[in-house]
């Protein structure tokens, strides 16, 4: 898992719901399928948010976890 490489990185700190989600998916959007999308939040709520909409839109969710006191990491599929 740590060898995926990122094709882009979205940083959406100080965003909160639902704008972290329209900001990924719209990013998402323009990827080629297969691509990985790494999304930076540290708004809790899109910790959940954003991976369930990711899966409900067909994308696959790879990794979601902390990775300093304040900010979490996405890591998406596109399917």
């Amino acid at each position: 898992m740590e060898n995926l490489v990122i094709d882009k990185e979205l940083d959406l700190k100080g965003e909160v719901c639902p704008y972290t989600f329209v900001k990924s998916k719209l990013a998402i959007e323009e990827m080629a399928s297969g691509s990985i999308l790494r999304v930076i939040v540290n708004y809790l709520p899109a910790t959940k948010n954003v991976p369930r909409s990711m899966e409900h839109e067909g994308n696959k969710v790879l990794k979601v976890a902390p990775i300093n006191g304040s900010d979490w990491e996405i890591i998406i599929q596109k399917e």
